[in-house]
């Protein structure tokens, strides 16, 4: 504790005088509420633009929390991570020896929308990046023992499409090892579903955006500005995801429409609507909170594994990471080097709502936290070496950076990897 400071007394200090009024000036009066309302209502943006912080809740699990709580025998574990070991905390070392995993055309299941070489990117650096924990090793991807894992099971991913990616990745992952004959892939509706017959295995994907009943559902046609979400509605999409061995959840995207999110109270079908406004964090916290009952009431614990796959940044401003005014991540060639780099595009009180739901929950999902290492990966987007849908206009053609996808990831590439954290938390938890 610091000493106080010395005061010293005079004999007029000490003698008995009458309390002055102090008056403090109208001008300071008004500059003082100003700055009081400006940093209520903006202080959150500001921690992001001026201090590029890390967020400063934990997504993991406290020491503590991990001491108190009972060891769990999970499925289709068949080891355990050293102690101390962060998979997710760590940084990108080059590596031109086992990356990439795959080659792009190797694989005839990734999407004209990921395939960043066939649309004319001219280089390859971005394939050539490993994943290395800073107190360990990653354990290597092994396409066989996934495949026997998954013998006679389902395996699920179940989001918008950054889990579509996740998705068709595991796919060129494992493919190779499958005889041509004895593979499929199928689509009808919102699901898509790569049967490995000689296994009897099926990995899917379930396009559900909100995971819950939305106006945005359609697999094909889903584009809609005016989103709403019906609440209590999980069980719409969730009967499609019974019976599923391992699922692997995603959702964030689609609620950043703003500070506040239409939800539906009753049902889509009702002549008169009853839609409120609450905020986009109320909204997710419902999503979230809508999840995990669905979890505790649709998984056995000890025959299935369920993951959730955090926060998927986008690259959209450059002054982020010291770039200019109006670039994105179009052009973009090198990695991030500041460790504790968090783009402006975070929602914190988002990313907060995932921590306190996830912390107070029992029931077991195991979170894969890839929001801080693909952070670092501005280089890793498609941008515009992509199938587009629609005809450029010539002001998009003279000008790139306009039509940028800094959402998507090329293949091979960063989802990979996170597949390659999501083998390591299923069989050494």
């Amino acid at each position: 504790m610091k000493p106080s400071s010395p005061i010293s007394f005079t004999s007029s200090s000490l003698a008995p005088s009458l309390p002055r009024k102090h008056r403090l000036s109208p001008y300071l009066f008004t500059l003082l509420i100003f700055i009081f309302f400006v940093s209520v209502l903006y202080g959150e943006d500001f921690m992001c633009i001026f201090g590029q912080l890390e967020p400063t809740f934990s997504l993991r699990p406290s020491p503590t929390t991990e001491k108190n709580k009972k060891p769990q025998n999970l499925a289709f574990a068949v080891g355990k991570t050293e102690e101390n070991c962060d998979v997710f905390s760590g940084k990108w070392v080059r590596d031109q020896v086992s990356r990439p995993p795959y080659q792009e055309s190797e694989c005839p299941y990734i999407q004209p929308q990921l395939t960043c070489q066939e649309h004319g990117r001219p280089d390859k650096d971005y394939q050539f990046w490993r994943w290395q924990p800073n107190h360990c090793d990653l354990p290597s991807f092994n396409a066989t023992l996934m495949l026997e894992t998954l013998r006679g099971k389902r395996m699920m991913y179940v989001g918008d499409s950054l889990n579509r990616g996740m998705f068709v990745s595991m796919i060129c992952l494992l493919h190779r090892i499958i005889p041509e004959d004895q593979k499929s892939i199928k689509t009808s509706g919102s699901l898509t579903v790569f049967t490995a017959k000689e296994y009897n295995a099926t990995i899917e994907f379930y396009w559900a955006p909100f995971l819950l009943e939305s106006n945005s559902d359609d697999a094909i046609v889903h584009r809609i500005s005016d989103r709403v979400v019906r609440k209590g509605s999980i069980n719409k999409h969730g009967r499609h995801w019974k019976g599923a061995d391992i699922i692997v959840f995603n959702t964030y995207l689609w609620w950043m429409t703003g500070l506040k999110m239409n939800i539906l109270q009753g049902s889509f079908d009702d002549k008169e609507k009853v839609i409120v406004e609450v905020s986009t964090e109320d909204a997710y916290r419902m999503g979230m909170k809508s999840m995990l009952r669905w979890v505790k009431n649709n998984m056995d614990r000890k025959k299935t594994r369920v993951f959730f796959t955090s926060m998927s940044p986008t690259h959209a401003k450059g002054i982020d990471w010291g770039g200019e005014p109006g670039q994105n991540c179009y052009n973009q060639t090198t990695l991030i080097k500041d460790p504790n780099y968090w783009g402006s595009d975070c929602r914190k009180s988002i990313m907060k709502v995932i921590g306190e739901v996830f912390e107070r929950s029992k029931t077991p999902i195991t979170l894969l936290n890839i929001t801080q290492m693909s952070n670092y990966r501005k280089d890793a987007h498609t941008s515009i070496y992509k199938k587009q849908w629609s005809p450029l206009t010539e002001e998009q053609l003279e000008n790139p950076t306009s039509y940028a996808d800094c959402v998507h990831w090329c293949l091979p590439g960063l989802q990979d990897t996170w597949n390659e954290l999501l083998f390591a938390k299923l069989f050494y938890p």
